[in-house]
């Protein structure tokens, strides 16, 4: 499902999501409503949503308390799915319309600033008002069968528990959930993870021996390696894919990311998991950019320079970067090339396993001893459609070379008559 708030702070949502009744009087069963464009929700109408988050199939929204928006009168609501107490109200029963959070209504001491879904778990921030020190605290419940709740228990909660790992004296800026992992960020630059899929390693700590290897169930320190650490510098945000985690930090000019890199989705270059933060590839990474905004009123603080050391590995980075995406870009277009001859040749796509076994290991190779090895290797009927497939060919190619003669001919016998205007004279 998606979710989306408008500038008057009204929530619309799309896809396969639970439409809230508007009567809360009349009982029905939960359901999943689909569609394909935004519907609004009515039963905030006279109050501002101003947070949103979306699980497989819950939804937890930060709405205000009244009419207007004050920056602390926030009530947290939730409603959808509940099989893994996920929406945090005691029970396991799912709700068709959203109910208010207990702990976190109008009246209660905390204050939820921050919220979000993974597939069957929650965490919310919320800061203690009024209170002399900034405290913040992040709260958890729903399915924590891969320790996704930071309790230090694969067990679920049906009701928010504060994750006790995390230092009191932190503030905590940003969370997100993936489907089994949840990541915190602080003002410090800080990062703790928990949680994770086994053998992802989505919480660089964790251990990988006994029955749980790679899961975490109590909050991990993930330090900042390099020439930054072991904090992040001026974090903003920190996000989760399905089994992978990007911080965006420097004030906004970098990213990090760890965990599964499957597609790409880590933006390094590469397509492996990745145990520990590695700063992505991140256009542009040349020094000009930050002075150009400065340049430009992006920031009017006035950013201190780069060492020249740094210049130099972000001037190599973008260089690498450029050649990843050619390098990319050029075995796209040999793989589409190499996909139409064998689809043509033997009449199905191509596949990794059809390769000759000598080609697989790279480097040099004679292609007339290829070309003998890959026939030793196919069937009879493979040998038939590659015969028939160069007979078609030949044939096809017979006929280009004839057309073109008769083209050749019409032309020269043209060229050879004499114009109207002479015939008109004779």
């Amino acid at each position: 499902m998606s979710a989306a708030i408008d500038d008057l702070g009204s929530l619309w949502m799309w896809g396969n999501f639970p439409e809230p009744q508007k009567d809360k009087s009349i009982e029905s069963e939960f359901s999943l409503t689909s569609s394909c464009n935004p519907i609004p929700i009515w039963n905030f109408h006279g109050h501002t949503v101003v947070k949103v988050a979306c699980g497989n199939e819950h939804v937890v929204a930060l709405v205000t308390a009244r009419e207007g928006y004050k920056g602390s009168d926030l009530v947290c609501y939730s409603w959808g799915g509940n099989s893994h107490g996920q929406l945090g109200l005691g029970d396991r029963q799912s709700r068709q319309y959203p109910e208010v959070i207990e702990p976190f209504n109008s009246d209660a001491p905390w204050t939820v600033y921050e919220v979000a879904c993974g597939a069957f778990h929650t965490a919310l921030l919320a800061q203690k008002s009024p209170s002399e020190t900034l405290e913040s605290v992040c709260w958890t419940f729903g399915q924590g069968d891969n320790g996704q709740l930071g309790q230090g228990t694969t067990q679920s909660m049906l009701s928010p528990e504060p994750v006790k790992g995390l230092p009191r004296n932190a503030f905590l800026i940003s969370v997100d959930c993936g489907l089994f992992h949840t990541s915190v960020v602080s003002s410090a630059g800080d990062v703790w993870s928990w949680g994770m899929e086994k053998g992802l390693g989505l919480c660089p700590e964790a251990s990988y021996s006994g029955p749980d290897a790679g899961d975490a169930s109590l909050p991990l320190l993930i330090p900042c390696a390099g020439l930054y650490g072991p904090k992040f510098p001026e974090p903003v945000q920190v996000v989760c894919g399905a089994a992978h985690t990007i911080l965006l930090a420097d004030a906004g000019y970098k990213m990090w990311s760890w965990g599964r890199g499957w597609s790409g989705v880590l933006g390094n270059g590469k397509m492996i998991d990745c145990y520990s933060p590695t700063m992505a590839l991140w256009p542009p990474l040349d020094a000009d950019f930050r002075e150009q905004s400065v340049k430009d009123g992006g920031d009017k603080s006035g950013a201190e320079k780069k060492p020249e050391d740094v210049v130099e590995l972000e001037r190599k980075l973008s260089m690498a970067a450029e050649d990843v995406r050619l390098l990319q870009s050029k075995l796209s277009l040999m793989e589409r090339y190499a996909s139409i001859l064998h689809g043509a040749t033997f009449g199905k796509p191509f596949e990794e396993r059809d390769m000759p076994a000598s080609l697989r290991g790279g480097g040099s190779f004679d292609i007339a001893k290829e070309w003998e090895n890959m026939l030793e290797s196919l069937d009879r009927g493979k040998l038939v459609r590659l015969e028939m497939f160069y007979r078609s060919m030949l044939a096809g190619v017979k006929d280009k070379l004839l057309k073109k003669r008769i083209q050749e001919i019409l032309l020269e016998s043209q060229s050879s008559l004499p114009s109207e205007s002479t015939q008109r004279n004779k």
